[in-house]
């Protein structure tokens, strides 16, 4: 884009009111995107945590294994659960929105496959070592009461930094199945990410 077009714009536009009117829109789409995003995310950890750890993501998991804090064996098992789980979840948003084809990754122009791998691999390790740092650690003592809050922030960060790059998966268990959806079904025209 050309420097001439930028525009900085006047005082009073602040106040006129089609501007307001817009900056509302922006305020209440953006509180309910990440309270119902980031909200669903942790209730749904917190569902499954008394059972399972609350996982939900492959590279989790395996951290955990890493740790010593789960066997091989569960592992698989939890891996192979959470890329049918992330599945049927595609199944059914396709089913429920009429055959719409879920929202896929899309690498920015000049964001190579290969540069996007390793967007992710960066992402998701940080967002699995603050994990294991805050939740999983055996030896974490009172940081557990912080783990919520410090795992909301590295996913922040990391949509932040690589959401305009690639969308900002840091789970392969989404990435998996929402790749396996692609191609199948209307597209709605829109890209997104889903943690």
């Amino acid at each position: 884009m050309p420097v001439s077009r930028i525009a900085i714009g006047s005082a009073g536009e602040a106040s006129q009111p089609d501007a307001l009117k817009a900056a509302l829109a922006e305020f209440i789409s953006t509180l309910i995107f990440v309270f119902a995003g980031e909200g669903s995310g942790m209730a749904f950890i917190s569902v499954g945590a008394n059972i399972s750890g609350g996982h939900v993501n492959p590279a989790v998991t395996f951290g955990a294994f890493v740790g010593g804090n789960i066997t091989l064996l569960r592992g698989i098992l939890y891996w192979i659960a959470q890329l049918l789980g992330s599945v049927v979840a595609c199944l059914l948003l396709k089913f429920s929105t009429g055959g719409l084809k879920t929202s896929a990754f899309s690498l920015s122009t000049d964001v190579s496959v290969w540069n996007a791998l390793v967007f992710e691999i960066v992402m998701t390790f940080g967002l699995v070592y603050t994990v294991y740092a805050t939740a999983v650690d055996p030896k974490k003592g009172s940081l557990g009461v912080i783990a919520p809050i410090a795992i909301g922030f590295i996913v922040g960060a990391n949509i932040l930094a690589g959401g305009a790059f690639d969308g900002a998966s840091m789970n392969p268990a989404v990435s998996f199945a929402l790749l396996w959806s692609a191609g199948r079904g209307r597209t709605t025209g829109s890209t997104g990410s889903v943690h």
